[in-house]
């Protein structure tokens, strides 16, 4: 548990140029994989954060437009701050339709603060990526007085235990380092101190959270891209790689009928400017 702090700071204090560029690797896989947010968490955040077909929104590190596109489709003005070239093309395909989203390839870091004027900052699994001594403050100085911060997360689909003990066997063969199973107590401790990054800097207060829990399906092929997704797997040598997924995809396909049921927990958090 103590260990996540340090996994934050670490991805928040790479060298920017490497941050700019981590998902090139990833941008398409990202894009296809990658679940969107649950529509009814939306609706709770739009409600909490009273947003309005005339707020102005701020969302950090939009990555293809995962959370950015529920977001449009309420009719807000929208700037968006993308900072990786292969995610700045993807989200603006996708948000091609919606004459109110706007987007900058640019990071958080180097955009030009403009002081109070957007009613809320929204991060979706962005916001640990950020410098922590600009995120919040920053953050905070770019919004109205009583503007709200909302941060979006989507934890990492996991299939159930008894599929996970079968898949570890393999991982344990090839790359023991990605065996690693979290247990809802764990990730529910995770989502609160992702929360607390807000309130424990001292520009924001009245934090409100709420959670949902998503079951899908993915075939082989489609699980196999999901994990290329993810850090662990994008630093990977490409041998080891190459020999874990065929281990994989043979196990699934062996064993599980070609496909896997996952689940995972969509998360927000929504605190407003002191």
């Amino acid at each position: 548990m103590k260990d996540l702090k340090q996994t934050i700071i670490s991805y928040s204090n790479t060298d920017l140029e490497q941050r700019k560029n981590w998902y090139s690797p990833a941008a398409q896989a990202y894009n296809q994989a990658r679940p969107r947010y649950p529509q009814a968490l939306i609706e709770q955040v739009v409600e909490v954060a009273q947003l309005f077909t005339d707020s102005k929104i701020l969302e950090l590190g939009c990555g293809p437009g995962t959370a950015t596109v529920a977001f449009a489709q309420l009719g807000c003005s929208i700037i968006c701050l993308e900072p990786n070239p292969d995610f700045f093309q993807l989200v603006q395909h996708n948000c091609q339709p919606y004459s109110n989203v706007e987007i900058e390839n640019i990071s958080f870091e180097e955009w030009e603060l403009k002081p109070l004027e957007f009613d809320a900052v929204l991060a979706a699994s962005s916001f640990h990526w950020i410098s922590p001594e600009i995120r919040c403050p920053k953050a905070a100085n770019t919004l109205k007085e009583s503007g709200h911060l909302i941060l979006l997360w989507n934890k990492e689909l996991q299939p159930s235990y008894e599929v996970y003990k079968s898949l570890s066997e393999i991982y344990q063969l090839h790359t023991p380092s990605l065996d690693r199973y979290e247990d809802r107590e764990t990730q529910e401790y995770i989502l609160r101190e992702l929360g607390n990054m807000a309130i424990d800097s001292g520009q924001f207060k009245n934090l409100i959270s709420g959670q949902s829990v998503s079951e899908v399906t993915y075939t082989t092929d489609e699980y196999l891209t999901l994990l290329n997704t993810y850090s662990g797997y994008i630093k990977l040598d490409p041998h080891s790689k190459d020999s874990l997924f065929s281990a994989l995809k043979h196990r699934i396909e062996d064993d599980f009928g070609g496909s896997l049921q996952l689940s995972y927990i969509s998360a927000f958090h929504i605190a407003q400017k002191v």
